[in-house]
């Protein structure tokens, strides 16, 4: 049942009600009542559900705090008419200032159903958002048909949405980069067997999408799983816990020791004088000492020493005689 054909439902309602209320007037009123009620309803489409009970949480709070301070005033030698007068500047006063305030932090609210928790906190589900780098990356497929993520996986809509634009980038190569971050993210959704949810939640003030996701992780109190270097800083910054695949690639490489022999085919020219650099199967930068002439040849080579940087790990090895 789609939107239209509810509208439809409901303004034949509407003029069958009104039909019976007052003859053919009474159904025309219907017609035009229910048809102004579907125009604000159609204007009323970028208001977030969040939005909305933060606004109800701040009507709520004022109308409490307007009961209050009126009943403070009824004991003072205040003519009824005063008094009504007063509880209903009162009134206005404290809703409008609850609803500014509700809606300028409704980001800190949890007062919707999506974030009411209703479980102990021992056995609190684990919630992880995922960021565009992560989808388009592609290593997540694997990840996930490992089961090594549990939980519940977070997609926000705003992400979709930068996937969608750079899909259909201009560049070429954005392009494919959009198109390749979709297609994964419709094999997780597939095939991972986890419980992936789409949120719908936005920060329209907000325009940069790292900042988005900090926000999201803060309010579902939920982990970022990223391979932004970038974005890991600042939500770590921020108290929030990230899952870097790239950490996760570096620490699950295989450990070398100085002395350990390897075979190994060098590639190309190293920075240094006379040296040559060949990779791992797993990308890791193997570099060997007094190798150049060597280049495009398979040899064999000891570790002399190895080099952990944010990069990544390098090997610096000389040739076996």
């Amino acid at each position: 049942m789609n939107l239209l054909f509810v509208r439809i439902l409901f303004i034949v309602a509407s003029s069958i009600v009104g039909y019976q209320a007052g003859s053919v007037q009474g159904g025309l009123i219907g017609v035009i009542l229910s048809s102004t009620l579907i125009l604000i309803e159609m204007g009323l489409r970028k208001v977030s559900v969040s939005g909305l009970s933060s606004s109800v949480f701040g009507l709520i709070l004022g109308l409490i705090m307007a009961k209050l301070v009126g009943d403070a005033f009824s004991v003072t030698p205040l003519s009824p008419s005063t008094l009504a007068s007063v509880r209903v500047i009162l009134t206005l006063v404290f809703c409008y200032l609850g609803m500014i305030m509700a809606l300028r932090g409704k980001d800190e609210f949890s007062v919707i159903i999506p974030y009411v928790r209703l479980r102990r906190q021992d056995q609190a589900e684990e919630i992880v958002v995922l960021d565009t780098s992560v989808i388009i990356d592609g290593r997540i497929v694997d990840i996930c048909k490992t089961k090594f993520l549990s939980g519940k996986i977070i997609i926000p809509k705003f992400v979709l949405r930068e996937l969608q634009q750079i899909a259909d980038s201009t560049d070429p190569i954005k392009r494919q980069r959009g198109r390749r971050g979709l297609e994964i993210l419709h094999t997780v959704q597939t095939e991972s067997g986890l419980d992936i949810v789409i949120h719908e939640t936005d920060f329209p003030e907000t325009n940069e999408v790292d900042a988005k996701l900090v926000k999201l992780a803060k309010l579902l109190e939920a982990k970022i799983l990223t391979v932004d270097f970038n974005l890991n800083r600042v939500a770590t910054i921020q108290g929030i816990k990230v899952l870097n695949i790239n950490e996760l690639a570096n620490a699950l490489k295989p450990i070398v020791f100085p002395g350990e022999e390897m075979q190994i085919k060098l590639i190309k020219e190293g920075k240094e004088h006379n040296q040559a650099i060949g990779y791992l199967e797993d990308g890791t930068m193997v570099v060997v000492e007094d190798a150049r002439k060597l280049i495009g040849q398979e040899v064999k080579v000891a570790v002399t020493s190895v080099l952990q940087t944010q990069a990544g790990r390098m090997i610096f090895t000389k040739l076996e005689r």
